[in-house]
């Protein structure tokens, strides 16, 4: 989505540009020229007339508002869903300028349990979604399945096991476990019918300005039991809603997943 939106900034930039020259000098010289006849109106001005007050407004709502992404991955079932399109708040950490990241005012810190949006460390072009588990200070600990939180292991409680459908259909059959974190309890994936091997095992002390986070999907996760710590300066936002659900595969749109909260 990066691509998108440096051409929202640039195609705003332009427009807004031709606008104002037109407005302060170009309007009065085509005058001028044009005499007792009517002014003709290049078409590029025209169009950059009417387009800039919509672009400034989409870029000022997804920059500092709201912006929606896709979920394109299966790391955060059952939470979210392959297909899942969600709207992220901008402004719950801070009002950052679009394409540098670059925080200009501080409105606030991520929680324990957060979903948050960021740009990945080792991929800074992409937008990836995990769950803030560690703040700053904590220890975090990953063994046999079980999250240790600054030495304490956090309880789960069964809910059976899990049934997917449509491109989520191979998550089938894992347990499906409540995770009590901390403020914010919520659903996780266990599979046991994996090959033995380790599973992003060991223990992080989460340096001050960055955060650990992980998938909820816990065998099917890229997360910081593998790149390590999420940089404060990388985050884009707090996921809050899903406002369309679209999978092909599993008939189309399902209604029951717009308006949802993400928990």
């Amino acid at each position: 989505m990066r691509w998108f939106e440096i051409a929202l900034v640039g195609l705003t930039l332009f427009t807004g540009a031709v606008w104002l020259l037109d407005k302060l000098w170009l309007r009065k010289r085509r005058e001028a020229h044009a005499g007792l006849l009517e002014a003709k109106e290049p078409l590029v001005i025209d169009y950059s007339r009417a387009f800039f007050p919509v672009l400034a407004v989409v870029l000022c709502l997804r920059s500092f508002v709201a912006e929606p992404f896709r979920i394109p991955s299966s790391s955060m079932m059952p939470t979210l869903l392959i297909g899942d399109f969600i709207l992220v708040n901008k402004f719950a950490y801070g009002l950052r300028l679009p394409i540098s990241n670059q925080k200009v005012i501080a409105t606030g810190e991520p929680a324990r349990g957060d979903v948050v949006v960021f740009h990945p460390p080792q991929h800074p072009d992409q937008d990836w979604i995990k769950r803030v588990v560690g703040l700053p200070g904590d220890t975090v600990a990953y063994r046999d399945d079980t999250v240790y939180l600054n030495g304490q292991p956090l309880r789960y409680d069964s809910r059976g096991r899990y049934v997917g459908k449509g491109q989520g259909a191979d998550a089938s059959g894992a347990r499906l476990l409540v995770e009590q974190l901390p403020g914010r309890p919520h659903a996780v994936l266990e599979r046991d019918d994996l090959p033995f091997f380790i599973q992003g095992e060991g223990e992080w002390t989460v340096p001050a300005g960055h955060y650990f986070v992980m998938g909820d999907n816990r065998d099917n996760s890229e997360d910081s039991r593998f790149w390590g710590f999420l940089p404060e300066a990388d985050l884009r936002g707090k996921a809050f809603l899903i406002w369309m659900h679209w999978d092909r595969s599993a008939g189309g749109v399902d209604f029951k997943r717009i308006g949802s909260r993400v928990p």
